[in-house]
């Protein structure tokens, strides 16, 4: 069994020569965001969710993106709206949220 039931990555990465990157589009502030509501559902900690910044995914044309681990799942997302949907969904009810599945 994993530590984790989900493990939820979101591509942080900062370009230094002016490349388009998840970062660009406020990856960081949307995974603290992300970060902060998991605890405050009571989703944090072993055997529920563990939410983690990474370093480039390799998705930089469709990004903003993040994944979801064990099932796989790469979304792409614009706002708050969006991870907030991605939350209560997939993290919450176990439901895809095929509207934002890349």
């Amino acid at each position: 069994m994993s530590y984790f039931k989900h493990h939820v990555f979101f591509c942080t990465n900062q370009r230094p020569n002016g490349e388009s990157c998840c970062n660009d589009f406020g990856a960081s502030e949307m995974h603290s965001y992300a970060k902060n509501r998991v605890k405050e559902l009571g989703l944090a900690g072993e055997g529920k969710v563990r939410t983690n910044k990474a370093g480039c995914l390799d998705r930089c044309a469709q990004g903003p993106v993040m994944v979801v681990y064990p099932d796989n799942v790469w979304y792409q997302y614009v706002d708050k709206e969006d991870v907030e949907e991605i939350i209560q969904e997939h993290l919450v009810k176990g439901k895809i949220v095929d509207r934002l599945k890349i």
